[in-house]
């Protein structure tokens, strides 16, 4: 099986429902956060502090670049990946991207404090305006969009392997 690429805002669930799917379908998981945070030794949010959300974005870029270029590996990106063209590209060569599309309200209430859950935005910027920002970037990287307001990890689990071999059997024709 080709890779799966998860995309979407901080706080949809790109890293738990990650985990979980790649042990449905007996997957890797690689979290490009961790990558990053392992490559510079230290947490997201100080890394935005000190460095600035430009050379942040250039860190993330790095980090998708250097996935392997394996098979049957769920890849959690980072929210901001969108932003990183080299490195998106490159991802969707491998694989299937997913967006895990949340409303905004939704997130809001998901996302306690900004600031230390390392979201790479300019200072000032609400979740609203992320939000804003990032959804057309989503929508133009996405190969399958999975609306999960109000779903359950398992549920959304279960819609990705369910659509996955769906968009697999439409490739190969």
């Amino acid at each position: 099986m080709k890779n799966i690429i998860l995309i979407g805002m901080p706080g949809c669930g790109k890293s738990t429902v990650g985990v979980i799917l790649a042990k449905t379908l007996g997957m890797r998981f690689v979290d490009t956060d961790l990558i990053i945070q392992s490559n510079n030794h230290d947490v997201l949010w100080h890394l935005i502090d000190r460095y600035g959300v430009k050379r942040f974005e250039e860190f993330e870029d790095d980090a998708l670049l250097s996935v392997p270029e394996t098979e049957n590996t769920v890849i959690a990106t980072g929210g901001s990946a969108i932003f990183c063209e080299r490195g998106m590209d490159y991802l969707k060569q491998t694989g299937v991207c997913v967006y895990l599309d949340v409303p905004c309200e939704e997130l809001k209430k998901r996302l306690n404090n900004i600031r230390t859950r390392g979201i790479a935005a300019a200072k000032g910027m609400t979740v609203e305006d992320i939000f804003a920002e990032r959804s057309p970037y989503y929508e133009k990287y996405a190969d399958i969009k999975i609306e999960c307001s109000g779903l359950h990890t398992e549920d959304v689990t279960g819609i990705i392997a369910e659509k996955i071999g769906g968009f697999n059997e439409k490739k190969e024709q």
